[in-house]
């Protein structure tokens, strides 16, 4: 279980005051590191991240329909964070009956998250309704109440109701004769109070239909047709289908008296429940889940503002919600589908169109296993195209030397080309083995579908180990060579995914290395079969080996630094939540040792503290890409190692997941150190720094210094970072 470290104002502000320049504060010998103020509540930290995304929506330097995008995603995480997070807090707050002291911290946490919210979400609402909506009105692309449409508009909408919408609604009435209907997860809905001439006020509930899109485009003058295709678009004018449907409720009510028709949304509790030691048929339990999300516990009521108490009262009592969990909006419910406007044709308006480049040892005709027999390629996404990945695995199917491929598969994009070269190796007789984790959260359903028709091909499917996802990416090519057999190997900090190898930062390590080759393949034999390898050569795996051989680094960098001076770590990850992983990183900065974390997500370490993290700084970038990959560096007296992989410093990654960090060759240390870590370090666009307090501050250029936008310094000097190419 995630240890989590709950906010106590009163306790931080007695160690630390809060300024921009860092806190100070007399500590006299080893502060008592078990202390929970100091460290930052996981869920506070992680709506400071989300608080960054939401800033990107604001931030003018960014093109106007991916400020757009930004929006949607600051909803869309929000809805996951709900799914997630707060309803396993409501778990424990129902679980810690019988503990005061847990039920305690679990209320004192959604306190601190509505707390939050109510700062963040009416920015929200003004990002939309102040900014971005106006905004994109003076391009063209007008989003409208429906009553400021014309009289002509609306006739062509209603129309257009009659005839697609009107037959898939369904009003739900809720009296003594008929239950309170159940609100699917994140479904769209109108609260309507009628005013029956025999019974008096009435409530019903009418469901949006999710198959229509949000924005319903209105057609122009002589347009015969609404098209749901918006990348056909350069302008345009929109409604919002709530809003249609609302207007044209007596259709659907005939006889009755509308008196009140008010949108609202529902979140409900995501976890599918699995018991790792109960559900020994793997693959059935996810079936008969997937899709239960939908009915587990309501965690959060969304409303409009106009929505009256004795329609919100009905609404709460029969989710069985308090008040603290509803929170009403001045914009439009479930902003997430504002992704959908993003996608209207206004290059202009948009980030230029990325243009990945394959690695240059990558591009000849020359074999990928020739190319690796010679040298190790590391591969830097979105910035190096993904396609040399899918290459990699398609040439491995073609090969008529290769006998045999192993792989992970986390999340995969529709359509996979990576899925049907699996596929093509098995029909050429070759011995393919996929591990699909069934249990990757939200691709539940997706992964049951390639699993099974990989499984069709004579593909081997293994789905998962026993108590613990598979969150490692690997592929492992085995081929017959004069000299005899030889392992090639594919290891990455993503998934293989094309959509997302253009919007995630990822590396990927290509290699041929023996002693990596027989890591993999050992740690393969123990996820298909039962294998018990708990030790490996260049690997650093989780559950086995992975916390010691990373808590043991920082340990000696301690003692060197303390020796020789020089100390230095970079950690780039996702998240840093693990409490002894934190601890030994104060003491690395009590003894003098430089330590840069970069982390776009949470972090529950409080860098800035006197006395304890003076030398901790803790910059977070968000941008174009998502910074989704994960990398240690030790200085090592100078004998420097860096390790990548999948793990982020979290109990769960640690204990809890196979995972696995890989080290890179001395060619490439000072690539990745100097280039790509030291450029981030630089950002002073994308970047904020994190305070002692768990809040983030924009990073500002000094007067000297010119601004620098890691992402965009990647893109243009592509195909010129890598200082290898150029010796090649």
């Amino acid at each position: 279980m995630e240890r989590n470290f709950p906010i106590r104002w009163a306790d931080f502000d007695r160690l630390v005051m809060d300024n921009i320049e860092g806190a100070r504060a007399e500590v006299s010998g080893m502060p008592d590191l078990s202390d929970p103020c100091l460290y930052t509540d996981r869920e506070y930290s992680w709506l400071q991240f989300n608080d960054r995304v939401l800033e990107e929506a604001f931030d003018e330097r960014n093109p106007l329909l991916d400020r757009v995008k930004f929006l949607s995603i600051f909803g869309s995480n929000l809805d996951e964070f709900f799914m997630v997070r707060v309803s396993g807090i409501q778990k424990r707050i129902v679980e810690g009956v019988k503990d005061d002291r847990a039920d305690e911290l679990a209320q004192q946490q959604l306190r601190i998250i509505r707390e939050e919210l109510l700062r963040q979400l009416p920015l929200n609402d003004s990002c939309w309704n102040e900014v971005l909506e106006p905004a994109l009105r003076e391009k063209g692309i007008k989003v409208t109440n429906y009553f400021e449409l014309s009289g002509e508009e609306r006739e062509k909408l209603r129309d257009y109701f009659e005839r697609n919408i009107f037959p898939l609604l369904t009003p739900l009435g809720f009296d003594s004769g008929h239950p309170f209907p159940h609100i699917s997860n994140l479904s769209l809905n109108l609260a309507v109070l009628i005013d029956d001439p025999d019974y008096g006020e009435r409530f019903a509930r009418v469901k949006i239909p999710p198959i229509f899109t949000r924005l319903i485009a209105v057609p122009d003058n002589g347009q015969e047709r609404i098209t749901s295709n918006f990348e056909e678009l350069k302008t345009g004018l929109f409604v919002w289908i709530e809003q249609l449907i609302a207007a044209n409720l007596d259709l659907l009510f005939p006889g009755q008296r509308i008196l009140g028709a008010y949108p609202f949304r529902v979140t409900r509790d995501a976890d599918l429940g699995f018991d790792e030691d109960g559900d020994k048929d793997l693959l059935t339990a996810v079936k008969q889940r997937v899709g239960r999300n939908y009915f587990g516990p309501a965690v959060r009521l969304e409303t409009d503002n106009t929505m009256p108490p004795r329609v919100s009262d009905i609404l709460l009592k029969n989710l069985d919600l308090t008040a603290s969990l509803m929170f009403r909006s001045a914009a439009p419910l479930g902003l997430s589908s504002l992704m959908k406007l993003a996608q209207i044709n206004r290059p202009e308006i948009k980030y230029k169109p990325l243009e990945p480049k394959k690695h240059p040892r990558l591009v000849e005709k020359e074999k990928i296993f020739a190319v690796l027999k010679k040298r190790d390629v590391l591969l830097y996404h979105p910035y190096d195209s993904f396609e040399s990945v899918i290459d990699f695995v398609e040439e491995a199917a073609d090969d008529p030397d290769v006998l045999a491929i192993k792989m992970t598969l986390y999340r995969v994009d529709d359509n996979s080309r990576i899925i049907q070269a699996l596929m093509k190796a098995a029909d050429r007789k070759k011995q393919v083995a996929v591990l699909v984790e069934l249990k990757a959260r939200f691709d539940e359903e997706n992964n049951i579908g390639w699993a099974k028709e990989l499984e069709r091909k004579g593909v081997h499917v293994a789905y998962g180990f026993p108590g613990r996802k598979t969150h490692a990416k690997m592929c492992l090519v085995v081929r017959a060579e004069n000299e005899g057999i030889r392992y090639y190997v594919h290891m990455s900090t993503g998934n293989y995914n094309a959509v997302t190898g253009k919007l995630y930062t990822d590396f990927g390590y290509l290699t041929s290395d023996s002693f990596i080759g027989k890591d993999i393949s050992d740690l393969f034999n123990a996820l298909t079969g039962y294998s018990r390898k708990d030790h490996y050569i260049k690997l650093l795996v989780a559950p086995q080996t992975l916390r010691h051989q990373i808590l043991e680094r920082i340990r000696r960098e301690i003692d060197l630094h303390e020796k020789y001076g020089n100390g230095h770590l970079i950690f780039k990850m996702n998240s840093l939540v693990d409490y002894q992983c934190i601890r030994e990183l104060y003491r690395a900065s009590r003894v003098g040792v430089k330590v840069d974390l970069l982390i776009r997500g949470i972090c529950c370490l409080r860098p800035g503290i006197y006395g304890l993290s003076e030398n901790i700084r803790v910059t977070s970038i968000v941008g174009r890409f998502l910074e989704h990959s994960r990398v240690y560096y030790f200085r090592n007296d100078g004998k420097e190692e860096i390790f990548i992989g999948s793990a982020d410093l979290m109990p769960r990654n640690l204990d809890n997941r196979v995972e696995i960090l890989f080290p890179v060759s001395a060619e490439y240390i000072p690539i990745v150190r100097e280039v790509i870590l030291g450029t981030q370090l630089k950002d002073n666009v994308k970047a904020r720094l994190l305070l002692p307090n768990g809040k983030t501050e924009r990073i500002y250029p000094q007067p000297e210094e010119e601004e620098l936008d890691s992402q965009l310094w990647m893109l243009e000097n592509t195909g010129s970072w890598d200082l290898s190419r150029q010796k090649s």
